[in-house]
């Protein structure tokens, strides 16, 4: 519920701090007083779009911040929590536009894009403008005023999903069907390099062991002959290594006297003897053991001119080879009897159709059932509205096309029989513009009567309508009120006299500048409003007394 709406340097007004409590408010003042702000600014909080203009002249931004109670509203709290911006049972709402045009949006305080606006404030409010009744005309207005009703929102959105799924496999299939010779142009050549790859086999890291082996291969005699050198100098030449090492322990042996200081040094002779001893036996094992073979180096040697002219021709390095075998062999198998197969595909499509048609049929009865329910309740408020005689019928007709449609089976349009006896028709072709006002109204009331929103916002939706009629139109929207929260902006005083909380919108101006102001009426006040609106400019007794009794009279029809 909205409690309260902050609203600086916007439009023509300078500061305007409104309460706002449960219950049906009236917002009334002369045209021009300002009206609109209101509900304008609302519309900005909930991220409607935004620009320079709206800043007062002469200031540096707009500043707007609507807060509500979401205590008892579950899909906000979720929405919050879901992204991090609960606090507590409040929810801010703030808005600053800068008079370049920039604009800022905030939840709760922290920065946010303008989308979660729009999305948070599709949970708390819903404006039902005076313009409203021409989107009458459009079928998707009634297709979405119906799934409304129905509380088939979801169901519809899963349906819209499943046909996007399907769709996207479709056009997947079209592809290959309509690219048929050039696919089987590919796959063949997939199947061929790819058995070019399979025979090939080569292994990851296998080549670099391959050059590794070609180069101890290629270097066979010379690698004996150093070895073999090694051997003797170590141990088998006259002045070897070991021969040399032997020496110097028997110089050290001899000394006249023990010298403690060279002890770790004799210790490292001895050991770097015993070392010497047992590389030279490893080198001459190597050397009795190595063999040169050749036939390994041309095995090798082939091998090796096999993986690069493989990569050459995929005009690759060889590393790359393993990889690019494995995307072929993937792409390949996607093609050939996989997912991307046509036989697949046309599988696919059928298994995505059973889901779609699954949904929409359910869909379906949910809006046949909503569609008599509708009618008749319509009907009931038509009646109210002073057009007994009109027949008000939610048509459903199933689609031409034998294909799914992102909207479901059906094709939904709202028909009016104006006269009885006459044959429902189109709205756009039978109902005039007061007529389509009134049936627009209606059709608010009853769908505003089934949706979860808690504050429902009207703007003059009851233009055109006057005596008996207005009386009635306050008392269906104060019956929502008392239900919920509801602002309605009107100009009837019949309207204005049933409302429990009275906002009176003036503007003036003080030094050449022009401000607005809003205040919250007493029940003199509103008596005194009333009065205006029934008799202009000149209050008679006459006009007093009539809006004493209308403001009375409306005030104790609901207790």
């Amino acid at each position: 519920m909205l409690t309260q709406l902050t609203v600086s340097n916007y439009a023509i007004a300078e500061r305007v701090e409104l309460q706002f409590g449960k219950g049906m408010t009236a917002l009334t003042g002369e045209t021009g007083a300002g009206k609109s702000i209101v509900l304008d600014a609302l519309g900005l909080a909930m991220g409607g779009r935004a620009d320079a203009g709206a800043v007062r002249y002469g200031a540096k931004r707009a500043d707007i911040t609507a807060t509500f109670d979401v205590s008892a509203i579950p899909e906000a709290l979720r929405w919050l929590e879901s992204h991090e911006l609960d606090d507590d049972n409040d929810c801010i709402l703030r808005r600053v536009i800068s008079k370049d045009g920039r604009s800022r949006a905030y939840i709760n305080g922290q920065p946010c894009p303008l989308a979660h606006l729009k999305d948070l404030g599709g949970l708390l409010m819903d404006i039902h403008s005076q313009h409203q009744h021409q989107s009458l005309l459009r079928k998707e207005t009634h297709r979405k005023l119906i799934d409304e009703f129905a509380r088939a929102e979801d169901l519809a959105s899963e349906t819209r999903e499943a046909w996007q799924a399907w769709n996207q496999i479709r056009t997947k299939l079209l592809e290959r069907q309509q690219n048929a010779e050039e696919s089987e142009a590919k796959l063949q050549l997939l199947r061929y390099q790819v058995e070019e790859l399979d025979r090939l086999a080569l292994e990851s890291g296998e080549q670099e062991q391959l050059e590794q082996e070609q180069a101890q291969l290629s270097q066979a005699d010379a690698i004996l002959h150093s070895s073999h050198q090694a051997a003797l100098l170590c141990t088998e030449d006259e002045t070897n290594a070991a021969g040399l090492l032997h020496q110097a322990l028997q110089q050290l042996e001899q000394l006249p006297v023990e010298m403690p200081a060279l002890a770790d040094t004799i210790q490292m002779l001895n050991e770097a003897q015993i070392q010497i001893s047992e590389a030279g036996d490893n080198l001459r094992h190597f050397v009795d053991d190595y063999e040169a073979d050749p036939a390994r180096l041309t095995e090798v040697e082939d091998r090796l001119s096999a993986i690069y002219q493989m990569a050459r021709k995929h005009r690759i390095s060889p590393e790359e080879l393993p990889e690019f075998h494995k995307r072929q062999s993937a792409e390949l198998a996607e093609l050939d009897g996989g997912e991307g197969s046509l036989e697949k595909l046309e599988a696919e499509l059928e298994s995505r159709r059973d889901g779609f048609n699954e949904l929409a049929g359910k869909l379906s009865g949910i809006r046949a059932k909503a569609a008599g329910q509708l009618d008749q309740r319509i009907a009931g408020e038509l009646a109210q509205l002073s057009m007994p005689a009109v027949q008000f019928v939610t048509h459903l007709s199933r689609n031409n096309q034998d294909e799914p449609a992102p909207h479901g089976l059906e094709e939904i349009e709202f028909l009016v029989s104006a006269n009885p006896g006459q044959p429902a028709r189109p709205l756009a072709k039978v109902a005039s513009g007061g007529e389509l006002s009134r049936i627009s109204l209606a059709i608010q009331v009853v769908v505003a009567q089934t949706s979860t929103t808690p504050t429902l916002i009207f703007d003059e939706v009851d233009v055109g309508i006057g005596g008996g009629t207005a009386e009635v139109v306050g008392k269906l929207l104060r019956s929502l009120g008392d239900n919920g929260q509801v602002i309605c902006v009107t100009h009837l005083p019949q309207v204005a006299a049933q409302s429990h909380q009275h906002l009176f919108v003036s503007k003036f101006t003080q030094q050449d500048a022009t401000f607005s102001k809003i205040e919250s009426l007493d029940d003199q006040g509103r008596i005194s409003e009333v009065a205006r609106m029934l008799g202009g400019v000149d209050m008679t007794e006459h006009t007093i007394a009539h809006a004493t009794e209308m403001f009375s009279k409306g005030q104790a029809t609901h207790h």
